[in-house]
């Protein structure tokens, strides 16, 4: 089961704009579970973000961290079996640590690591992973350690351009936007062309001439070509070709994929390059539904993501 990281980014924007949160994370766990360690959720008095896994544990457990903010309480550790407590068929018992966070709240940027049982002295195989992760880069996996709780802040492994904010931009940043380990930056026109509830963590950018924002893009930048004008999403391409990239994505038919072939051709890009434009993106047998193109074009991104971690294995083989 994959682990996950401490999203330090999500907490300060949730403090922003929520007051104090308590987050629930999942600090240990024995045999099955829904989600792995690592897992949370942000809880406050109106509404929360993330999840641990549904269902009654994640009632249980937001019912206890609304609880917590009316009382003033800082901590709680509890071990609770899913299948005496709760009546789940999952079998296991988790351990979830409830925090709760002040707005102006300071905290590590590479490993957060906090004593979560009264006095536990820091434990020296934790001292050993802190020396690493800060002298080494080397971050360790969540998890508690003799009454400390250490996890590793969440890094952006990814950067995801999205350009153009229509319907089709729209359902797939609300589709990408929630997914670990990706820095999304939102590109059209004007600000009137975002919706006025964008998701944490997406960086808008609004220009009158998008494709002059291709020279700020990583080159190890993905990038998915979606807005309202064709020959915007030719220039785009025409850009990002001479710019360098990962990967990149154009809405389109097969028609509109033939004719930006030969039109970048006659631009002058090799036709290696131009092979590497994914056009049309989505998955056909899914319709044209907004939401159902911003599915299929998702699941590409994650594959590529999994091609990307076996890519990695096979180096350290």
């Amino acid at each position: 089961m994959e682990h996950e990281a401490f999203d330090l980014a999500g907490l300060r924007a949730a403090l922003a704009a929520e007051g104090p949160v308590v987050r629930v994370v999942i600090a240990a766990l024995q045999g099955s579970s829904p989600r792995g360690v690592g897992a949370a959720m942000l809880v406050w008095p109106g509404g929360q973000a993330g999840t641990i896994g549904g269902g009654a544990l994640e009632f249980q457990a937001v019912t206890r961290a609304r609880a917590m903010l009316t009382a003033g309480e800082d901590l709680r550790l509890e071990r609770v079996p899913l299948g005496l407590a709760l009546g789940q068929c999952c079998g296991g018992a988790v351990t979830l640590l409830s925090e709760r966070y002040l707005p102006g709240v300071a905290l590590a940027e590479d490993v957060i690591a906090r004593p979560v049982t009264p006095d536990a002295p820091m434990p020296m195989a934790l001292k050993r992973m802190l020396a690493a992760a800060r002298g080494q880069g080397v971050l360790p996996e969540p998890q508690l350690v003799q009454g400390w709780m250490v996890e590793p802040v969440a890094r952006p492994q990814r950067q995801i351009w999205v350009w153009g904010a229509g319907h089709v931009g729209r359902a797939l940043v609300q589709v990408l936007a929630p997914l670990p380990g990706l820095a999304m930056t939102w590109v059209d026109t004007a600000p009137d062309r975002f919706p006025s509830d964008v998701p944490g963590g997406v960086t808008v950018l609004p220009a009158a001439d998008p494709a002059a924002l291709v020279r700020y893009a990583p080159v190890t930048a993905e990038h998915l070509v979606l807005t309202y004008s064709h020959a915007l999403d030719l220039e785009l391409c025409h850009r990002i070709l001479g710019h360098g990239f990962a990967a990149l994505g154009v809405i389109g038919s097969a028609t509109k994929a033939a004719r930006f072939r030969a039109r970048l051709h006659d631009l002058g890009h090799l036709p290696q390059n131009v092979a590497r434009i994914a056009c049309p993106i989505g998955e056909k047998s899914l319709g044209k539904h907004p939401h159902a193109i911003a599915l299929g074009v998702a699941v590409a991104v994650l594959r590529q993501a999994g091609q990307g971690r076996d890519h990695r294995r096979e180096k350290a083989v």
